[in-house]
């Protein structure tokens, strides 16, 4: 993938109920599936939820017309219990999965979670979190590139998650 500056520019929309079925097929590939122990159909209800609440935001990625991510911000301070409301106040969640395994690895991710979170910023938000699993070296490989830093590690309903997290005040 090339320099930021030649860096291609993801545009991102909401969910409708016409993308659930390509969701639920992104979900259930196993360079997604493998990350998740609920299994596809329950966090396909969990994106169905999301599309109607006030603490989440889910979206589609696109690269020029072509849909190849599913992307969500959330707000932990929202959701009641949320086992990161001991981030700063403000501060917004994300989650990633890149849909099409021929798109892993070429640096969609990074790229995806840079625009987004920088996007994030300029809406307000003094820092943004995202909580892979310790062991996808992959997507923390990514979140790196993108200027995310681990802080803690913890182990939480959603399981276990390596905390990183970008600031604002450290944007390029």
């Amino acid at each position: 993938m090339p320099k930021d500056s030649d860096a291609p520019t993801y545009d991102f929309r909401a969910v409708t109920e016409a993308d659930l079925p390509m969701l639920a097929a992104w979900l259930a590939e196993p360079h997604v599936a493998e990350w998740w122990d609920e299994g596809p159909e329950e966090e396909l209800r969990g994106i169905i939820e999301a599309m109607d609440s006030v603490e989440t935001e889910p979206l589609i990625v696109e690269l020029d017309g072509r849909t190849i991510a599913y992307v969500q911000s959330y707000d932990p301070h929202l959701e009641d219990g949320h086992p990161y409301q001991d981030q700063p106040f403000g501060t917004l969640g994300m989650d990633i999965s890149i849909g099409p395994p021929d798109l892993v690895g070429k640096g969609h991710g990074s790229a995806i979670v840079k625009q987004f979170s920088d996007m994030l910023f300029e809406e307000g938000a003094p820092r943004v979190v995202i909580d892979p699993h310790p062991d996808n070296l992959r997507a923390i490989r990514a979140y790196e590139k993108a200027g995310f830093r681990a802080f803690d590690t913890r182990t939480t309903i959603y399981g276990p998650a390596l905390m990183m997290a970008r600031d604002a005040e450290e944007q390029d």
